[in-house]
């Protein structure tokens, strides 16, 4: 009995029924004498009969000889002894296909198999005494008729009895009946039950006759059959076996391919849903850079390009429909290059999304707002009809973006320029309106009055003042720059003392522009640097010719404007240095003039820079003084060896010296600053004089001469004359006479 899985009451009944035969066989067998023969029986159904059955091939069927043993048993010793037969050789049996691995049994199943075989022995020899009841059937002795019948009815009743409790124990699990699983997995077991009754009668006979030779023919034949039975089944079981391997081999390749074709099926969904993620992300990917393609970065806002495409659909309406306005704001952080240098480019970039919000909250949601670069930003105001209302709008703009904010710890106050062009049927492109905006921006920056409205007026400026930046920058090769030069005179004794020079540019088209024109364009076009270096050079080797003139002349000194993009960078003292080298003059006879608006943009820094210029010798001026609004916690520290005033100050003397009192203040701070003062702009002999009283000490003007060019100037050296006019000289030659050379004051 194969079983796997048997119900635990089927076999706790198997085993106690089984039980008891078992001890009523061994009680009864107790009582008769062992023979030898029954000794015999027990070794070969122990150890022979199991190591003689024969697997019929393809099938759950076991030949087995053992069966055999058991009816021979009964024949020669009784029910008794075939019971206990039944039971030693299932139990030697099960173990012998145990330990050679060919039957895998399930916990316990050797033990009610070796109870159920006792059992089935019993129920079948039970038969057989119901039958004989009715015939006589102990004369199977001698009789071959009994002998067939009784081996039949054990046969029958063995094979009945061990299908059924199979039968009841088998696993249904697919739920078919009783008789179908009878059927399906008990009924080839008939065949092993019938030929061991068949070799039992055989062998018994055999033993009756009691002819030796006989059983020695017989038993030979039996073996040659065995074994040439054994020789086929194993050969058909070796062929068997080659087909089932065949047919496992197709089965594996099968499951191989089916498993390849899950895998592939598998891999194909993986890529599939790889490629269905791909291009989601390539979708989003496209978003995203559709977005950056049109937005900035930084502040989320419309781009350049995103700004040209609105302005040229809005350009295509208005000249298709004029009532369709619109008009452009330019917008310009004021100074934001300072917040970078100060605080560092992460502040600059939060103010600069702080300032985009600012932007959005104050418009409306049809207009857009663009960054277009750096610290410049650009609103389209649709449906605005006139300038006049975009003007009330950039002021709100102007007023919300104004306000002081706290970011990280630091107060942050931002300004901006705007400047607004309004839609113009001249407008072809998005570039020619921000132009003009940008313009109107820029006129809104020199004039500080607030946001600057375009006008042709305002173009024509821009474009002549690029002309001039255009040609400014050829302008020193060209040789169109000169040098003029206006005399400073001593106010005691009326001696020459130096010149200021004085930069003059003469376009060889436009004449001779002025340099309240051309300077600003300089400064603001980074073109002042080299023009200041070229001044330096040209001075100072003029000065050095100037020198040898006379010996009165040996101390003549040379001021020069030093602006304040040049004096903010460190090449300053260089570019000095080379030009004392180059030119040969001793460095007290060049003075460097500073504004006072300059010298207080970034006092620590002017500071260090003028105590470097201080160490090379040269003399340092702070001019245009009173315009600069100068802390004299600061003024003290600048070491600045002269004070010179502004001519606005000057200007304001009048006749008989009224409105002098600002003169006479800045003199006296300048004397208690151990400073020495000159006045410029001096035009009148009352200015002059007042000058005088207050006890100033240098003057230039046109009173006292005009700026003029290198040769005039130089004529004018050779020329031994008082600069003092003659109603003013006359006045201190008198005072003056019995000063000596030794007591002049140093310019």
């Amino acid at each position: 009995m194969i079983e796997k899985k048997l119900p635990n009451f089927s076999k706790a009944a198997i085993v106690a029924v089984g039980s008891l035969v078992v001890a009523y066989g061994l009680i009864a067998l107790r009582n008769q004498s062992l023979t030898v023969g029954f000794a015999l029986l027990l070794g070969i159904s122990a150890i022979i009969a199991p190591r003689m059955s024969l697997v019929i091939p393809r099938s759950k069927i076991v030949i087995s000889f053992s069966d055999s043993v058991v009816f021979l048993s009964f024949l020669l010793y009784g029910p008794e002894c075939a019971v206990i037969m039944a039971v030693v050789e299932t139990l030697a049996n099960c173990y012998y296909n145990k330990v050679s691995g060919r039957i895998k049994f399930a916990p316990h199943m050797i033990t009610v198999n070796t109870f159920g075989a006792g059992l089935g022995t019993a129920s079948a020899c039970l038969l057989w005494q119901l039958c004989a009841a009715f015939t006589d059937l102990s004369s199977f002795l001698i009789d071959t008729r009994a002998l067939i019948t009784t081996l039949g009815i054990l046969a029958l009743g063995q094979f009945a009895a061990s299908t059924f409790l199979a039968s009841l124990i088998l696993p249904r699990d697919d739920g078919s009946t009783f008789w179908t699983a009878w059927k399906r997995d008990c009924l080839a077991g008939s065949t092993s039950n019938f030929v061991g009754a068949g070799t039992a009668g055989m062998v018994y006979k055999i033993i009756s006759y009691g002819d030796v030779f006989t059983a020695a023919i017989a038993m030979v034949v039996f073996g040659i059959v065995y074994l040439t039975y054994r020789q086929s089944i194993q050969q058909i079981n070796s062929s068997v076996e080659q087909a089932e391997a065949a047919e496992h081999k197709r089965a594996e390749v099968e499951r191989e391919r089916r498993v390849e074709a899950e895998k592939h099926a598998q891999q194909l969904g993986w890529t599939l849903e790889k490629e269905a993620r791909a291009n989601k992300a390539l979708r989003k990917s496209e978003r995203d850079f559709q977005h950056a393609a049109l937005h900035d970065s930084l502040t989320g806002l419309a781009n350049r390009k995103n700004l040209g495409d609105v302005l040229r659909k809005l350009i295509v309406n208005y000249k298709n429909d004029p009532t369709v306005t619109f008009q452009v704001l330019f917008l310009d952080i004021k100074s934001f290059k300072n917040i970078n240098d100060s605080l560092g480019h992460t502040i600059g970039d939060k103010v600069l999304m702080i300032a985009a919000r600012r932007f959005l909250r104050l418009v409306e949601k049809e207009d857009t707002v663009a960054r277009i670069g750096g610290d410049e930003f650009a609103i389209i105001l649709k449906n605005v009809s006139s300038p006049a209302k975009a003007q009330k709008v950039a002021r709100k703009i102007y007023a919300s973006i104004v306000q002081p904010f706290s970011l990280s710890g630091n107060q942050i106050n931002i300004d901006v320029n705007i400047g607004i062009a309004p839609c113009d049927a001249e407008y072809d492109t998005p570039e020619e309106i921000l132009r003009d905006a940008d313009i109107a921006m820029h006129y809104a920056k020199e004039k500080s009055d607030g946001p600057a409205v375009f006008t042709k007026e305002l173009r024509a400026r821009f474009l002549e003042r690029i002309r001039f930046e255009m040609d400014l920058r050829s302008a020193i090769d060209r040789e169109e720059l000169s040098m003029h030069y206006q005399p400073i005179v001593d106010l005691m004794n009326g001696r020459l003392v130096g010149f200021e020079a004085l930069l003059r540019w003469h376009h060889s088209e436009f004449g001779m522009i002025p340099p309240n024109k051309f300077i600003p364009i300089a400064e603001q076009g980074g073109l002042i640097k080299p023009i200041t270096v070229w001044i330096l050079n040209e001075t100072a080797i003029q000065l050095a010719k100037w020198q040898k003139i006379a010996p009165d002349y040996k101390d003549l000194m040379v001021s020069v404007n030093i602006s304040g993009k040049h004096l903010s960078n460190d090449d300053l003292i260089d570019d000095v240095e080379n030009v004392l080298e180059s030119s040969g003059i001793a460095p007290k006879t060049l003075k460097l003039e500073i504004t006072e608006s300059v010298a207080m943009e970034n006092a620590e820094h002017t500071i260090n820079v003028l105590n470097k210029l201080k160490h090379i010798g040269v003399q340092l001026s702070i001019d245009d003084f009173g315009t600069g609004y100068s802390s004299l916690s600061v003024l003290h520290r600048l070491p600045f060896d002269t004070l010179k005033i502004d001519r606005s100050f000057v200007y304001l003397v009048g006749e008989n010296g009224e409105n002098s009192e600002i003169l006479q203040t800045i003199i006296s701070l300048a004397k208690n600053l151990k400073m020495r003062v000159i006045a410029e702009g001096v035009e009148t002999t009352s200015q002059l004089a007042v000058l005088q009283n207050l006890g100033c000490d240098y003057a230039q003007g046109f009173l006292l001469a005009k700026p003029k060019p290198r040769d005039e100037t130089e004529t004018l050296l050779y020329k031994t004359h008082n600069w003092l006019p003659e109603e003013v000289s006359g006045q201190f030659e008198r005072a003056t006479s019995n000063v000596s050379d030794e007591n002049l004051p140093v310019f």
